[in-house]
């Protein structure tokens, strides 16, 4: 069977193992290095901010079940702010992400956005490198300490 992307909430069954497992990842990078534990960045928003019309949820389905996903909320009149991108352990590397990148961004445009804005922490390597083989520019000095920033932002225009 074919991957296919299906579009739903954060609270349908089938993205639940990927929300867990990005908190999990949150904690054990960084713990409670910003003054309150990882997993409150999972919780800083209510579901329906990532619903239409201002923002949506997608899953990356392979064989009914969810190997990848993300969603974004709004950020502003024209700029959707990127949130909870993961892929499941068990199929990391094999460019999952900039499929779900790519697809939210398109859903983003269908929807009215012509900008993309999104964090990563300065502990997430491959994330970085990824959103910058994407066209995203960063925000930040990417010669300084990356620690000092502790958040790291980027922007893209959506062509």
């Amino acid at each position: 069977m074919a991957d296919e992307f299906v579009y739903t909430t954060m609270h349908d069954p089938r993205a639940l193992p990927l929300i867990e497992a990005l908190s999990e990842h949150y904690e054990r990078l960084y713990g409670e290095e910003f003054g309150e534990e990882a997993t409150g960045e999972m919780t800083r928003y209510p579901a329906e901010r990532f619903m239409p019309p201002e923002g949506n949820f997608v899953l990356l389905l392979r064989d009914g079940a969810a190997i990848a996903g993300g969603a974004f909320k709004s950020y502003g009149p024209v700029t959707a702010e990127i949130k909870r991108m993961w892929t499941h352990a068990d199929y990391q590397r094999q460019g999952l992400a900039m499929k779900i990148l790519a697809e939210l961004e398109t859903q983003a445009q269908r929807q009215g956005y012509t900008r993309s804005y999104l964090t990563t922490g300065y502990l997430q390597a491959p994330a970085i490198a990824l959103y910058q083989r994407a066209g995203y520019t960063p925000l930040f000095d990417t010669g300084a300490d990356l620690r000092t920033y502790g958040v790291l932002p980027f922007e893209k225009t959506l062509a």
